[in-house]
């Protein structure tokens, strides 16, 4: 196993089955926009919804910075349209559902579900440049204000 994206080092190439219809190509952003990867565990519930409404109410200013923003999940490409067009999200969600995504950002832990163990997604966002090169990480995410402070680090590249 690979270790995680390094700050100041390139994002290794990946691809995800996404809502836009097909995979998304990480290296179709190359040299054209920046990206914010944001992870998530579970369409619909409380905290996701929070964070998309976040990115989602923050997208234009996102996309006039120069970025694009995806989010991931193990959800299904069913499961994630659903949340698309109840939120009326204007950005695409990739499924994970094999966890090769999560695996490579390090974002699968142990958590404490109702007193028992369980291997879940850690709330994460990974800000990657125009070149591919990860310049900014924020792990155990905390919903309120996270967006914002996204864009402040988008804004400094």
């Amino acid at each position: 196993m690979s270790a995680a994206p390094v700050i100041g080092h390139p994002v290794p190439t990946f691809d995800a089955p996404s809502t836009a219809g097909d995979r998304f190509h990480a290296e179709t952003l190359h040299g054209q926009r920046a990206l914010v990867l944001y992870f998530y565990p579970r369409d619909s519930t409380p905290g996701c919804t929070r964070e998309a409404e976040d990115f989602r109410d923050r997208h234009p200013a996102f996309l006039a910075a120069g970025a694009e923003i995806l989010g991931v999940s193990r959800d299904s490409l069913a499961s994630h349209e659903r949340f698309r067009a109840k939120l009326e999200l204007p950005f695409h969600l990739l499924s994970d559902g094999d966890s090769t995504l999560c695996t490579l950002f390090d974002v699968i832990k142990t958590k404490n579900m109702y007193g028992r163990q369980v291997l879940g997604i850690e709330r994460s966002t990974f800000l990657i440049d125009r070149e591919g090169v990860l310049r900014a990480e924020w792990r155990k995410v905390k919903v309120p204000g996270h967006a914002d402070a996204v864009f402040e680090a988008l804004k400094q590249l």
